[in-house]
């Protein structure tokens, strides 16, 4: 009786140990989402308009509806000017983010041409406090996002456009204010699927849909003045000081902001996720995980 207590003891043992090392490696293999919004409010994100102090949220433009966000006009009778973007709290370097966007309706009154169904989401950006006051466009990397229109032109999304920035296309600075890429057009009010893969200062790649659509490297500062291959970027006409980041021409963007930017189509979004990839990197740690990239060893825990 003893031996057959023993044995059953000893098998109960063995599969308990067998089960705490195979959830070991799900737990450092399963990847850990953060959802950068709460389906309630916008306590975790700084709002920015044009002319306005920090957090104004003019005329309601950003809103909460069926867990979504939702940049609106509804309360507008003209544009005039109000470009704003609204800023996650943490700043990030190493990541993947994903989302779902969709226009809807009509642009409104006001806005430039170049606006209907555009709107964008800004990677590795200035904070939203270091924005001047009437500063349109933050420095940044935009993951521009376009519709389609009626003429049935095509019209990809998930370009990058560079305000106060520029990127390296092979092996050449493109100096191009938006650079398109090669994503399929996107007509009507459907949802579309777009995410980006950010390593630092290193490279950044847009995906929609599942499709790679564009990749580039090293996201840096531009330079304020024209050059030989830059005939100059609207620093001034749009808020942007160029005194302020004349000395950082060719600084590398490592890391920054993502926000969201509304200049006159509404637009909605809604699954907005981030996956940090930097992380403790040692495997004895606790919080260890397979998936990081870079190495952040004051995060291990032990």
């Amino acid at each position: 009786m003893k031996l057959k207590i023993l044995i059953t003891l000893a098998f109960i043992l063995i599969i308990s140990c067998k089960s705490e090392k195979k959830k070991t490696i799900n737990s450092i293999n399963t990847e850990e989402w953060i959802s950068l919004f709460n389906g309630k409010d916008l306590s975790d994100w700084t709002i920015k308009f044009t002319g306005e102090d920090l957090n104004v949220n003019y005329k309601e433009t950003f809103i909460i509806e069926d867990s979504m966000i939702r940049i609106n006009y509804d309360n507008y009778e003209n544009f005039n000017g109000k470009f704003a973007h609204m800023y996650f709290k943490n700043p990030y370097s190493y990541y993947k983010l994903k989302f779902d966007y969709r226009f809807t309706g009509k642009q409104t009154k006001g806005g430039s041409h170049w606006n209907v169904r555009n709107s964008g989401v800004m990677l590795h950006s200035q904070s939203a406090e270091s924005n001047a006051y009437n500063q349109n466009f933050p420095v940044s990397i935009e993951l521009q996002l376009l519709g389609g229109l009626k003429n049935n032109e095509d019209r990809p999304t998930a370009n990058v456009c560079t305000p106060g920035t520029a990127v390296v296309m092979g092996d050449t600075i493109n100096y191009k204010h938006c650079i398109r890429s090669n994503s399929k057009t996107y007509f009507g009010d459907q949802w579309v699927h777009a995410e980006a893969i950010v390593l630092g200062g290193d490279s950044m790649t847009f995906i929609v849909e599942k499709d790679t659509v564009l990749s580039f490297k090293l996201p840096q500062i531009g330079v304020t003045k024209p050059n030989n291959y830059y005939k100059g970027e609207d620093w001034e006409a749009w808020g942007m000081n160029p005194e302020a980041w004349k000395n950082k021409a060719g600084e590398i963007l490592s890391e920054g902001y993502i926000s969201l930017q509304a200049e006159s189509h509404p637009v909605d979004f809604k699954n907005l996720q981030v996956l940090d990839l930097c992380g403790c990197k040692d495997p004895k740690a606790k919080n260890y995980k397979s998936y990081y990239i870079k190495d952040k060893p004051e995060s291990c825990l032990y």
